[in-house]
């Protein structure tokens, strides 16, 4: 057997060497690497990630998890809309990110996941200030059965990542994030007519799944919202008004079930946005008016302030908030934001939204919007 020659001192240090060549490389020439780090901390997503490639230097400088602990604590995250869409002529999905303050829109690196899917049987999360996008469950068209993926995407790397499975295989079903977990509720399982009364519960931190409260009601279509502690779960009302739609309360700290409030479930008439621990509804019928509910009152309020700009918003819609604003994505992509007042008249608060609309490029007329995330990036 041949004896492999051993290194000398200066060959055994080589990489070593250029390890230390490209720490000592200018981030910027002409200027101290703390003034061109504070420049990198000011890029804009997905720029962040998609300079990684510029050089060894920045690429070092932008993984490093101080910088980004810098960014966070300097305030530079600042919300983006992120839309799944589907092309409707070919069922094909895909993901786009709107920046509100320019208008600009960016196309997400594709999804992992069949390319034969049902875009509304998915089920989207997200951790808003992490810069976390959860899409969960769904379906295969070509085959009709449900999945049990959990699909991440980071804005900090502009990269999607496959985490752990759902233990249950479900589809058209609800997903909120609560205390900063993932709570999935209800949908379809792998067979037609199966409803599904699991709940089960992600944890980011630890990348597993766990069992919670079984809902005692298998409702059909789904709405969500989450004030605080609580995840409100729908049917809905759908167009016609045939019947009352059922509703229940998860609260997460119990892990317990309850009804919904009459009152809260019979006016919940379209898809909800909550600013300001308030739920707000865009209604589905008529000039799609937007309410507010009283949760002492058990009862819905009209808002005040603009009328929805419907004529140039048309269905299906897909819904979020963030910041005291309302995102409305219409057919085309089109986005509504509404931003959200609150005052007070004789005691009582009173809430006006007022509407401004971002028009989608023409390029987008035969996208339809299936769901809509807001994140920090």
């Amino acid at each position: 057997m041949a004896i492999p020659k051993p290194l000398l001192p200066e060959e055994h240090s080589e990489s070593e060497k250029e390890r230390n060549k490209i720490s000592c490389e200018p981030l910027i020439p002409g200027l101290p690497n703390e003034i061109a780090e504070l420049c990198l901390l000011h890029l804009p997503y997905p720029y962040q990630a998609l300079v990684r490639s510029v050089s060894s230097s920045w690429n070092r400088v932008i993984t490093d998890p101080t910088f980004l602990l810098s960014r966070k604590s300097l305030s530079l995250s600042l919300p983006y809309l992120f839309v799944f869409a589907f092309h409707k002529p070919t069922a094909r999905i895909q993901w786009q990110s709107l920046d509100p303050r320019s208008g600009r829109w960016f196309v997400l690196p594709d999804m992992p996941s069949p390319k034969e899917v049902c875009p509304p049987a998915f089920a989207c999360a997200s951790l808003q200030r992490q810069g976390k996008l959860f899409v969960i469950g769904g379906m295969r068209s070509d085959t009709e059965t449900s999945m049990q993926t959990t699909i991440m995407y980071r804005t900090s790397t502009n990269k999607w990542s496959i985490a752990s499975s759902m233990p249950t295989a479900r589809s058209f079903f609800a997903a909120k994030s609560v205390n900063g977990k993932i709570v999935a509720v209800g949908g379809s399982g792998t067979s037609a007519g199966d409803s599904i009364r699991a709940v089960e519960v992600y944890d980011p931190e630890k990348d597993t799944w766990t069992s919670a409260a079984r809902i005692d009601t298998c409702l059909a279509l789904y709405d969500s919202a989450v004030v605080g502690n609580k995840m409100y779960v729908t049917e809905g009302w759908t167009w016609p008004f045939i019947f009352s739609p059922r509703g229940a309360a998860y609260d997460a700290d119990r892990d317990s079930w309850q009804e919904m409030k009459q009152g809260m479930r019979e006016g919940w008439t379209g898809l909800s946005a909550v600013v300001g621990n308030r739920v707000l509804v865009l209604s589905e019928y008529g000039d799609c008016p937007v309410k507010v509910y009283d949760e002492e009152e058990d009862t819905w309020h009209y808002v005040g302030g603009d009328r929805f700009p419907r004529e140039k918003m048309q269905r299906p819609f897909a819904v979020n908030a963030a910041e005291g604003r309302i995102y409305v994505v219409s057919c085309g992509l089109n986005v509504a934001i509404g931003s959200v007042v609150f005052e007070e008249d004789k005691g009582k608060q009173v809430v006006k939204v007022m509407w401004e609309v971002m028009e989608a490029p023409k390029a987008f007329g035969d996208l339809s919007p299936s769901n809509c995330q807001v994140l920090y990036a």
